[in-house]
């Protein structure tokens, strides 16, 4: 990568708090006045603005005459071959929690910047839009060498707080003993269930190459009673190899070099790379986490219009 495209800030290798701190500006585009939190003083309490309709869920019972049909919850009826209903209550509180992974695998892209770097960028819209509508924000920086917990609440300190964890993380060079370690996701989804409060809204952004058998329970534990959505960073080269010529990767291990017109290198990479993909829906989908894609040469704003309501609350 040559100098001019490590300073182009759409071609980034790495991100520092400055950076993230500037994202602010652009959180701030996402949300309208319509979108200000209110207040309940009478109660002393918060109503987020996090779900459109201000509700989180309560109980799951049955079906009873009346009952919204929208609100059937099919999974559960089909276990217990009974139709059961989502009852929702005023939500009071939803914290945002933002599980970022900086792993060796995500120090790479072919094109647009590394992953690790848009995957804080992400994160700090994220945490930006949260905290300007009144809700708590907090998360976990894994993958590096440590591991960095952010305890959610409303203070910007705290936002502020896990920024910097992002920008200090990046600054180590990736350890290659450290690549694709399951270990280091199965421990954030581990914490995050010690500090998620019920009903929180959960993002955990990755490539997900870390992903082991040991995840889906843990998924499955925190989607239970979350709601979570993963956020899977993705580049081209994951995918297809180019064509013709010798070609040279940078990652965690050193220079890897490669035969573009290897044949049954193409085929092996994007076998390996559809089941990868095939694997990673096959787990969202039954542990029932939402799947979002960023790919390395899209902006992270483009992401965050499909998050955010009209009136700039995260879906």
């Amino acid at each position: 990568m040559t100098p001019d495209r490590m300073t182009n800030p759409t071609h980034r290798v790495a991100v520092n708090l400055s950076d993230l701190l500037m994202l602010r500006a652009r959180a701030r585009s996402l949300q309208l006045p319509s979108a200000r939190r209110a207040l309940n003083r009478r109660r002393g309490g918060h109503m987020s603005v996090l779900r459109g309709r201000g509700m989180s869920l309560a109980e799951v019972r049955p079906y009873q005459g009346g009952d919204d049909i929208r609100r059937i919850d099919w999974r559960v009826t089909a276990r217990r071959q009974e139709p059961h209903t989502r009852v929702y209550e005023e939500e009071r509180e939803r914290p945002v929690l933002i599980l970022g992974d900086l792993g060796p695998s995500l120090f790479f892209a072919s094109e647009g910047s590394y992953k690790q770097v848009r995957c804080a960028e992400l994160a700090a819209l994220l945490a930006w839009v949260a905290h300007g509508s009144g809700d708590q924000a907090g998360g976990i920086v894994f993958g590096g060498p440590d591991t960095r917990i952010i305890r959610p609440s409303r203070r910007r300190h705290t936002v502020l707080q896990l920024l910097d964890a992002f920008a200090t993380q990046q600054r180590h060079r990736p350890d290659p003993e450290l690549a694709n370690s399951a270990g280091a996701l199965d421990q954030a989804l581990t914490e995050v269930r010690r500090i998620a409060h019920t009903g929180s809204r959960v993002f955990i952004i990755s490539d997900f190459r870390g992903a082991s058998n040991g995840s889906r329970p843990l998924l499955s534990a925190l989607a239970q009673h979350n709601q979570v959505t993963a956020v899977v960073i993705s580049d081209p080269l994951d995918d297809h190899l180019p064509g013709r010529g010798d070609y040279a990767v940078a990652g965690p291990a050193g220079t890897l070099w490669f035969d573009g017109d290897d044949r049954s290198l193409q085929r092996a990479w994007r076998e390996s790379a559809a089941a990868h993909r095939q694997a990673l829906a096959r787990l969202f989908r039954e542990t029932g986490v939402d799947q979002l894609e960023l790919a390395t040469g899209e902006d992270p704003i483009s992401l965050m219009h499909g998050l955010t309501s009209t009136g700039g609350r995260l879906l």
